[in-house]
């Protein structure tokens, strides 16, 4: 489809929804960046890490408990959340995009700023982009960044390339930087989670301030925002390493530094949340996949990031991918809640559609699913069929009501060992009962053999289809 008839689709699109021009609310979706389901004392009782901003927010509005990122890692979900689509689908296959990777979303593509903004709103984004800048094997950062947020809905966007521990590090602004890297910084190992790689960075660019940084901007884009309905969508640089936390967050938590930073990002949750006040607005705070913490950390530290949750970021179980999802709109979603709506955050897509009266075309957000009946409490039943969950190594589950079939054996991510060859007359995969099982300790793939059946020939026709929601 040419960029020109895909604008004009978007902009012919008809209202048919619950929200009206003067009813839609304002919307702020705050990403966190490595973020652990029991980080948050709401979610976690025994979390060793003070977090009252995320909590008041859960007890003003609703708690999602089954929650999951559409991959256990960065990129791929941030592609997911922007266009209702699993990642898998489009040319990444597995791992993460660098600093030096080209644009990752297609042109032609539905994104959720794109759909917003053809609603009458006014898109901002601010944070970690980390889906590719420019159409070069590898972005020139002397040239605008072509295509990039611009081009993919955003009125505006600042940020920074990709992840805090990539290189080069600076800031963009729209489609030009606004430092050149022309310092360099020989990087960081060493003590655990203070890490980033060595390379080109801007001589202003500290990277201890990058967090507060963005915060700040959100901040200012929300006072000086009054007139038409907005969208921004934050994505925080933190708790992912380098864990770099502020003086004053210091020995704040029972985490060691990792729990220090993420105190750190709690505040900075609270300035965002204060900036926004109680009116017409819907806050969205959720994570982009499991926490960065290892069995090591664990050794030190009462403290469970993950929650029981089995794995971490990058692994198939869901300690990788089962996250935090806190959702407030003062009048519309009742205070205190509680929603065990099976949800990916692809979903987001198909729930703007419905909040704004937007139509969403066959061809876009094609694994996107409307939860605006589980934020209002209205939700009878499953609102998904299913869920097809992705690793960092590019393996394959799929969760259907109880039933989670990995197709592989190990973790397929960061825990130790990544995969497991099969023995003779052995397992080639996983199956858990997650209802009697939550901790996936029990591997009951050749007990259900019907159940493995079953589940792969959905997961196989998801794959083919094309699609995973109701066409």
């Amino acid at each position: 489809m040419h960029r020109r008839d895909f604008c004009k689709l978007l902009g012919a699109a008809p209202f048919s929804g619950l929200a009206a021009a003067g009813d839609r609310p304002n919307i702020v979706y705050i990403l966190a960046d490595d973020l652990g389901w029991g980080d948050l004392g709401c979610y976690n009782r025994e979390s060793a890490v003070p977090t009252p901003n995320a909590d008041r927010l859960a007890s003003e509005g609703v708690r999602f408990t089954d929650m999951h990122s559409p991959s256990a890692v960065c990129t791929p979900t941030r592609y997911g959340i922007l266009t209702g689509r699993y990642c898998w689908r489009s040319s990444l296959k597995k791992g993460v995009l660098w600093g030096y990777s080209p644009n990752l979303i297609e042109l032609d593509r539905l994104t959720l700023p794109a759909l917003l903004k053809a609603r009458g709103y006014r898109t901002a984004g601010i944070g970690k982009w980390h889906l590719g800048l420019g159409n070069r094997e590898k972005t020139d950062y002397t040239q605008p960044l072509r295509p990039g947020p611009v081009d993919h809905g955003f009125d505006s966007y600042f940020g920074i390339p990709a992840s805090l521990d990539m290189e080069p590090y600076l800031y963009f602004e729209n489609d030009r930087v606004v430092e050149q890297p022309t310092a360099r910084t020989d990087g960081s190992s060493s003590p655990r989670g203070v890490f980033w790689r060595p390379g080109p960075i801007a001589p202003g660019f500290r990277i201890d301030e990058v967090l507060p940084t963005l915060t700040g901007k959100a901040v200012e884009f929300i006072r000086s925002a009054h007139s038409q309905p907005y969208f921004l969508y934050l994505a925080l640089s933190g708790p992912h390493t380098p864990w770099l936390p502020h003086a004053k967050y210091r020995n704040r938590s029972g985490a060691g530094t990792y729990g220090d930073f993420v105190a750190m990002v709690d505040d900075m949750l609270g300035r965002v949340l204060e900036a926004v006040g109680k009116c017409n607005m819907l806050v969205v705070f959720t994570s982009d996949n499991g926490a960065d913490w290892k069995i090591e950390d664990k050794a030190r530290f009462a403290h469970r990031a993950n929650a029981n949750w089995r794995g971490e970021k990058a692994d198939i179980w869901d300690g990788g991918h089962r996250i935090p999802f806190l959702a407030r709109w003062p009048g519309k979603i009742a205070a205190g809640s509680v929603s065990e709506q099976l949800g990916c955050l692809t979903d987001f897509t198909a729930t703007a559609a419905a909040l704004t009266g937007f139509d969403l075309p066959r061809n876009a957000a094609e694994d996107s699913f409307n939860l605006l009946p589980a934020y209002l409490g209205a939700a009878r039943r499953p609102i998904r069929e299913a869920i097809v969950h992705h690793s960092n190594d590019g393996m394959f589950s799929i969760r259907q009501g109880k039933w989670k079939l990995e197709l592989g054996l190990g973790s397929g991510g960061f825990t130790p060992p990544a995969h497991i060859d099969p023995e003779p007359g052995g397992p080639i995969g996983q199956l858990y009962d997650l209802e009697s099982d939550p901790a996936e300790a029990v591997n009951l793939y050749q007990k259900h053999p019907e159940v493995v059946s079953k589940l792969t020939a959905l997961l196989e026709r998801y794959q083919k289809q094309g699609y995973s929601r109701p066409m």
